[in-house]
């Protein structure tokens, strides 16, 4: 009975810190109703940054009533990028899980650098595609669909499994 309060201690806390992560996100993304928000504007211009100094020109265009960003490479349309490219709720949900075992100040310097994990991996996603729409259209599809979801939410599962092998375990067989 004891183990199985500790499992629904650790489902709670993961579950209130995701609920308060996803309403504070919520709240942002409302100042920006009709128009892109901060994060996606970032990660739409460093995509096409490292685009442009790899030999691929790039400009993006923002539809904001659309809540879109279009990204034209040599002059054609490639891509469009909404606000769920920019990872954020990944991030959240990694969070959550981090925090849902909490060991004390690593669980900050574990967290914050996993999120720069996962905002570096986002990155290379978002620039991998918009190379696979110009150079392998015919990978477009299963690229965005399987590829890389599996990619990210790989990266995400692989972090914790670090987190909770190297961390929360040693700590507890540490004690």
């Amino acid at each position: 009975m004891k183990d199985f309060k500790e499992i629904l201690w650790v489902l709670l806390r993961f579950l209130g810190i995701w609920l308060l992560l996803f309403l504070l996100y919520q709240w942002y993304l409302n100042q920006f109703s009709g128009n892109i928000d901060g994060f996606t504007k970032i990660i739409s211009d460093q995509s096409a940054s490292l685009l442009n100094f790899t030999g691929y020109e790039t400009i993006t265009k923002d539809f904001p009533t659309h809540e879109t960003i279009l990204f034209y490479i040599n002059g054609k349309s490639a891509t469009r990028m909404i606000e769920g490219c920019n990872a954020v709720s990944v991030m959240i949900m990694f969070l959550a899980f981090v925090f849902a075992f909490y060991k004390g100040v690593k669980t900050f310097y574990f967290a914050f650098s996993g999120i720069v994990l996962l905002y570096i991996l986002n990155l290379f996603r978002i620039y991998v595609l918009n190379v696979i729409v110009v150079d392998f259209p015919a990978l477009t599809k299963p690229a965005h669909d399987y590829f890389f979801p599996a990619i990210i939410y790989g990266g995400v599962v692989i972090l914790w499994l670090i987190w909770i092998n190297k961390f929360v375990i040693t700590d507890e067989k540490n004690s």
